[in-house]
């Protein structure tokens, strides 16, 4: 079969019987699910999403009945009390047990119950007579668990990861001494959340009986936490039949709402051995304040709940409950549903290949998705362009949104299996770290080497047509043409479906480049040139280079205001971004989530010392560009974010926030920064360039691009346009518009711009300070407000690595000049380009 007839619906019915709820799974999207009509959103390992039902039973739930603080007496307060009871009991219920055996402890996440077990856990240091506690984690642990150790190891215990591997081939007859009862804890995922691998329940009781390995190599008794965070999202948890002691969980995980509410489930008679050192409100059953005196509270779940429980966030978990099982039946219906989704689009995407034959993604994966008892609704994998070369991450998730498609990518607090599957040494992730990559940042090439993945995952909401747009996207956006299937592959991986699961001795499934038959034989790019650069004959003279266009963008994300002379202030071009529209929460809006800000078309008025708003059917208003000292003392100072920076600005009025709310849809209102706030520079200048201050930029003071390149761009969407699945196809100055720059500049060739340090435009000499990485925003047509995935389709096709398309430039004032500089547009430019 062809890769569209293996995109039908057909064809996943063919491979997997278990679909939906018994109803039509679009009805239950249509009622619960509005929002996300046209997205795809396949990061439901971070968090679900939680039914529309849901929020408006809360909600009528909050507004009908009064609830108290649980720690008062009187009827409100009862009310409170027996309705958190009775959402622990159903807690309980879930997982399959009683309140005879298990208790809920209420945290804020998975994470705090964690740090509760570290903190109350009973470490013992080694002593002369006994060796001390250890702390056991598989290396297949998130963060949050890893994080325990250095708790256990400064109260005297000893941190030793175990590999997966070991946890059996290592298992040996335990030495017997049921005198000795120093407390260990051993903690491995019941689910990864890189890889979506399912641990062996039973691990628990093997461990618990000293069996396995590393409990059967040391004496006393053993704990088992079991980290339930990710496997309860999508599948059934037993605790009658695997009775772990700690069971930390996160109910956004399960049900998408409350976000700030987890449990740690614990065993009683485990509780019974934690310690506590604080002691908060609620939690003791007498003190004394004025000596050292206090007894704790009897109940585990009142013991452990420093002050008050958040109630309310209890009383929303009611009502995940009933949507859950009203829409699903129950998490074995959900495990069939969420796991047949993922081994579709695992065994479509690991047999998809380019024209040459090479694979076009790398997998990471212990099996072959054979049974939803063994692996869980998340696949985990990288990207390959047709040489074998490993596509960013970065890349990917810029191109996933331009379809609004929702995935993750990094290494997703999974530092362990990250290594594991991506080879990365111990060595390397330090180097890494030396290059500037940090966790959660977009690096995610360092020396051509991956340092993160792709990961997609499925929730019980998901549908076929989020495989088949996710799939269609792979072969769209990153295969070569003709996109072929390897058929062997495929018929391997139908035929293991059906087939006992694999022994430990197969082999990790990872599609790999080596001995793929059908190697492209087209010449590789020059490691100086992007992938694809046209290259020309070395010219024998130097073409001019002349500045076309000025441009400056008074209020961030909004329109362009074009100039022909303008003076270039301490921050830029004098105005350019000085003001930014923040949403009634006062966090900066920008075109990606609202389109319509290029529709404000502000235009600065030196003469009159406004700063003029204008858009189609409103009427213009002006806020002044310099406000005088009453009016500066009369509006609010206040905080918001760029980029990450926070910023001190001041609010520009009423008037200007009506006009923009009523403009907008929804309220806004005009900040401007603050002339008091200095906000320095992100960029590394090389040489002997001095640090300089940003506006509201994102990056640098500045932003040049070429026309030759925007005119490579426009070349190569023509010769896409059979691609653009109907997008209109653009002219060059669109696409130039869509890039944003400040300066435009002519002459030279394609992305020459890319190797110069230095240039002077005119007198004044600026220093370049890195490439441009661009995002969907360049998808907006800055005429219209409307989104087309063009240019990005096209760029992204043709540069290698990171999307990238004009240079930063920054220029400091000499220091104490009262010379006021001038750009002119159709002002000569002499670079200054790398030397050989």
């Amino acid at each position: 079969m062809d890769f569209q007839t293996l995109c039908t619906f057909d064809t996943y019915k063919s491979l997997w019987s278990h679909y939906g709820y018994g109803g039509d799974l679009r009805d239950v999207l249509e009622q619960e699910f509005t929002r996300i009509k046209g997205m795809t959103y396949l990061d439901h390992a971070a968090t679900t999403l939680y039914p529309e039902s849901l929020v408006r039973d809360y909600s009528q739930d909050i507004s009908r009945n009064v609830y108290g603080n649980p720690h008062s007496h009187h009827p409100s307060s009862r009310l409170t009390q027996d309705t958190v009871d009775r959402v622990r009991y159903r807690v309980l219920h879930h997982f399959n047990a009683t309140p005879e055996e298990y208790s809920v402890i209420f945290t804020s996440g998975c994470t705090a119950a964690l740090k509760l077990v570290a903190e109350s856990f009973p470490w013992r240091p080694r002593t002369e007579s006994e060796a001390g506690s250890h702390f056991c984690y598989l290396t297949d642990s998130h963060t949050s668990v890893v994080g325990i150790r250095g708790l256990a190891c400064g109260r005297g215990g000893v941190a030793v990861p175990v590999t997966p591997q070991e946890v059996e081939s290592r298992a040996r007859t335990k030495s017997e001494d049921a005198a000795c009862q120093t407390p260990h804890l051993f903690s491995y995922p019941a689910q990864s959340n890189f890889s979506g691998r399912k641990y062996p329940l039973g691990l628990v009781r093997g461990i618990q009986a000293r069996r396995l390995y590393p409990a059967c190599d040391h004496r006393g008794r053993w704990f088992v936490l079991l980290d339930a965070a990710s496997h309860v999202s999508c599948s059934p948890l037993d605790l009658q039949q695997y009775p772990a002691d700690f069971i930390p969980i996160s109910f956004y995980k399960m049900f998408g709402f409350p976000t700030g509410l987890g449990a740690l489930i614990v065993r009683n008679d485990a509780a019974c051995v934690m310690k506590k050192t604080y002691f908060g409100g609620g939690t003791a059953a007498a003190y004394l304040s004025g000596e050292d005196y206090y007894v704790q509270a009897a109940n585990i779940s009142d013991r452990f709940e420093d002050g008050t429980v958040s109630f309310l966030d209890v009383v929303a978990l009611n009502h995940g409950f009933d949507g859950l099982y009203r829409i699903t039946g129950g998490m074995h219906n959900i495990q069939q549903h969420t796991y047949g989704l993922a081994r579709y689009t695992y065994m479509l995407l690991s047999s998809l290949c380019h024209g040459n034959g090479r694979p076009v993604a790398q997998l990471y994966t212990e099996g072959q998705f054979e049974s939803p008892n063994t692996q869980g609704a998340i696949l985990n994998f990288n990207l390959r362009d047709s040489h074998g070369q490993i596509i960013g991450y970065s890349q990917v998730d810029t191109m996933a949104s331009l379809y609004d498609i929702h995935v993750r990518t990094g290494c997703f607090c999974n530092t362990g299996a990250c290594q594991f599957f991506l080879g990365i040494t111990n060595k390397q992730m330090r180097k890494n770290l030396q290059a500037g990559h940090v966790c959660g940042d977009g690096i995610d090439l360092v020396d051509g080497q991956p340092t993160g993945s792709v990961r997609v995952s499925f929730g019980y909401m998901s549908t076929f047509e989020d495989c088949q747009k996710f799939l269609n996207f792979v072969a769209e956006c990153f295969a070569e043409k003709p996109v072929t299937v390897d058929q062997v592959r495929l018929q391997k991986l139908i035929s293991a479906s059906a087939a006992p699961e694999c022994s430990p001795e197969d082999p990790p499934v990872n599609i790999t480049t080596d001995g793929t038959p059908g190697a492209d034989e087209r010449a590789e790019p020059t490691d100086a040139s992007p992938r694809g650069f046209v290259q020309t004959e070395s010219k024998t003279h130097r073409e001019a280079y002349t500045l076309t266009n000025i441009y400056i963008y008074p209020i961030k994300s909004c329109g362009a205001f074009e100039v022909h002379d303008w003076p270039v202030g301490p921050l830029g071009l004098l105005y350019d971004r000085s003001w930014m529209v923040v949403n009634g929460n006062g966090v900066s809006l920008g075109q990606k989530r609202e389109p319509r800000l290029c529709l404000i078309r502000p235009e600065v008025h030196l003469p009159s010392n406004k700063l003029l708003l204008k858009a189609s059917g409103m009427d213009t208003i002006s806020v002044p560009l310099k406000n005088k000292t009453q009016t500066h003392k009369s509006y609010q100072v206040c905080q918001s974010k760029v980029c990450g920076d926070r910023v001190e600005a001041v609010d520009c009025g009423d008037e200007a926030a009506s006009w923009l709310s009523d403009f907008l849809g929804q309220p806004c209102r005009l900040i401007r920064q603050s002339p008091d706030f200095t906000r320095p520079g992100k960029k590394r200048l090389s040489g002997d360039a001095t640090s300089t201050s940003l506006s509201l930029v994102n990056e640098a003071q500045y932003l040049m691009i070429n026309r030759s390149s925007a005119e490579l761009v426009h070349k190569l969407m023509s010769s896409r346009q059979d691609d653009t699945e109907g997008d209109q196809l653009l002219d060059t100055q669109n696409v130039i518009s869509r890039f944003r720059a400040n300066l435009v500049i002519a002459g030279g060739e394609p992305f020459e711009e890319d190797n110069w340090p230095h240039l002077i435009i005119g007198n004044t000499r600026f220093v370049v300070a890195g490439q441009c990485g661009r995002c969907q925003m360049v998808g907006v047509d800055q005429e219209t407000g409307t989104k087309t995935k063009e240019p990005l389709m096209s760029l992204s096709a043709y540069r290698n690595g990171k999307v990238t398309f004009g240079v930063y430039l920054t220029h400091q004032l000499p220091e104490g000049s009262s010379t006021i500089r001038v750009l002119s547009a159709g002002s000569p430019i002499q670079p200054e380009p790398l030397s050989s």
